[in-house]
This record gives structure tokens, sequence and C-alpha cells, in this order.
């Protein structure tokens, strides 16, 4: 069975379980309910046959009085309880809402604010602090840092790019490429920033569709980052060549028509390239980063990275080994040739 069907029954297993265990613990909430109700159950319904109990009861007129007093306060208080309880929920989720309605709306001036600067970076020109207010809005001037600092962090993430000030003090800025770095330290050689920013996105994407994403699925996320297919992109340019032919070409991607599909139906994986230049391990490092959590905030996909890596450590380990054991042969038969009879 592909190694990635294997993944998605994982998967499916694990959420089953999942719903298994919280059915299981309902279940055992609702037997405790039951067995913490018996007691007053019993006691109430038990007869009062013992002639203490008889003495010790008062004239019916007086209970039913007593009684009819004590539901009338339990009612006021139930009702003063539930108008505070209803006020409090009432107070917080006006707050929960109006906390939602300004985090859209910062997310929007973000989006806003990443456009004006790849324009700028398309332009070659320089990226100033009093254009990025009058594109947000002065009204938001407040919420500047947070907006400049979220767009800025994005931009390196998602398209590779810096952000970097001309001057200190100036408040102007340009977009510079970030070279990326391979896991071995080195630089790596061959393709462009742009491509390297838009590439471990893509990498997320097929890792977590199972190693293998639809084409569908692929436009779909190219979508959300602004990038259409047919449609020229300020950075990356043609976007359907850049993904189907550049990195694929470069190895860093592999494009596949799926076995047996009619009409036929394509998906991406990871290519050659990209396993040797990077691992499960460090594309789950980029979407922490991207989340603002740590890996293991993805249990599944965390358990899978680390396998990985256990199995990368196992190659090096081999290799090594074969390495020395060639090494320790040459020495050997350099000795032994050199040695006088």
């Amino acid at each position: 069975m592909p190694r990635g069907q294997k993944s998605k029954l994982r998967a499916r297993k694990k959420r089953c379980q999942a719903r298994v265990e919280s059915q299981g613990l309902g279940d055992t909430q609702a037997t405790t309910g039951e067995v913490n109700k018996s007691p007053s159950s019993v006691s109430g319904d038990a007869p009062s046959s013992s002639p203490a109990a008889g003495a010790s009861q008062k004239p019916q007129g007086s209970q039913a009085t007593s009684s009819s007093a004590a539901r009338g306060s339990r009612r006021r208080s139930n009702a003063g309880a539930k108008s505070r309880v209803d006020g409090g929920k009432h107070s917080s989720q006006a707050s929960t809402s109006s906390e939602s309605a300004r985090n859209d709306l910062l997310t929007r001036k973000v989006g806003i604010l990443m456009q004006f600067m790849l324009e700028r970076y398309a332009m070659k020109a320089p990226i100033i602090r009093a254009e990025m207010l009058k594109i947000i809005n002065k009204r938001y001037k407040e919420d500047f840092p947070e907006i400049f600092g979220k767009a800025s962090e994005h931009l390196e993430l998602v398209f590779g790019l810096e952000l970097k000030e001309i001057k200190p003090g100036g408040h102007s800025y340009n977009l510079v490429s970030s070279l990326d770095i391979t896991s071995d330290g080195d630089v790596s050689n061959g393709w462009g920033p742009p491509k390297n920013g838009l590439l471990m996105p893509l990498l997320s994407v097929i890792f977590l569709s199972g190693n293998q994403a639809s084409e569908e699925d692929i436009w779909e996320f190219m979508n959300i980052l602004g990038v259409y297919e047919g449609r020229k992109h300020v950075v990356f340019g043609e976007p359907r060549k850049l993904i189907t032919q550049d990195l694929v070409q470069e190895k860093y991607l592999e494009y596949r028509q799926v076995s047996g599909s009619d009409p036929p139906r394509y998906e991406f994986l990871w290519g050659p390239r990209a396993h040797a230049e990077t691992s499960k391990m460090r594309v789950l490092e980029f979407l922490a980063k991207v989340h603002d959590t740590v890996p293991s905030a993805f249990p599944f996909h965390y358990e899978e990275a680390l396998r990985d890596e256990e199995e990368r450590a196992q190659v090096r380990a081999t290799a090594k080994a074969a390495s020395a054991t060639k090494a320790s042969a040459r020495s050997r038969a350099t000795s032994s040739r050199s040695t006088p009879p």
C-alpha cells in the first residue's frame, strides 16, 4: 500500500479512536450523574414508619406553607442567579464578538499592506512609512506597528522576501530576497528567492495532504495566497509554469497523473531535491511559526516527522559506517602494497 494511503488510514483510525474515547467519557459522566442521584431518591421515597419519625413531623399545613415559601425563595434566588449568569454570558459574547471583529479588520489591513509592498517590490521602488499609513488609513495609526509586523512576517514566510530599512530612522524600506539555507548549512543554488518563498508553503500542503496533494487542492491554496492560474503574479510571474515546470525541472516537486484517472487528473509530491534539502520536521517548524505555535501542536504529523527524522538518522549512520569501512579497506590495501615481501 502506498505510504500516503497508510498515513490517511492511520489518521482516520486516530479520529475514530478520539470519537470513541470522547463518547466513552460522556457515557462515564452520565453514569456518574445517575449514581449521584440515587441516595436522595431512595431517601425521599422511604416511608416514615418509625415512631420517632412520626413524632418529629410538623403539621401538614405548616409544612405546606413552609415548603411553598421555600420554593418561592428558591425561584427568586434562581431567577437572580440566572439573570447574573445571562448578563455575564452576554457581556462575554459581546467582548468576544468585538475582539473577533477587530482581528478580522486587522487581518484585512495586513493583506492590503502586503499587496502594496509587493507592488512596490515589483516596481523596484522604496516602501515609505507615510504611504503605508495612507494605504491602511491613518485612523489605524495606533494599530500600525501590529499590522506592519504581521505583514513583514508573512512576506518573509510566504514569499521569501525580507523587509530591510534603507537608512536607520528613515522610515523607508526595501524588500530583499532572503536566500534559502539548506539543512547542511549551505546556500541553496539554482533557484531564485520568489520560488524559495512559495516552495515551503507548497511542501507543507503536500505533507499535510498525506504526502500527495491533488492539483485542485494546490490551486485552492494558491488562490488563498492571491496567486491565480492564468494571471501573472508580481513576484512569481506565471504561476502554472512555476509549479508544473520550473520547480519540477529543478526536482523540488513531482507533478504526475493520478493512476487510472479518466479524464486525467494530476497531483503533486515532494521531488528528490526537496527530500534532500529539507525534511518533514523542518516543514512542520515552518507551519508552527506561521500559526504561532510549536510543531507538537500537530500531533499526527509531528509523529510522522519524528519517524522521518529517525529514518534519516539511520541512513546517515549507515552511510557513515559504509564510508568508514571503505576507508579502512583502502588503508589496508595501501599498507599491504607498501610492505616489502
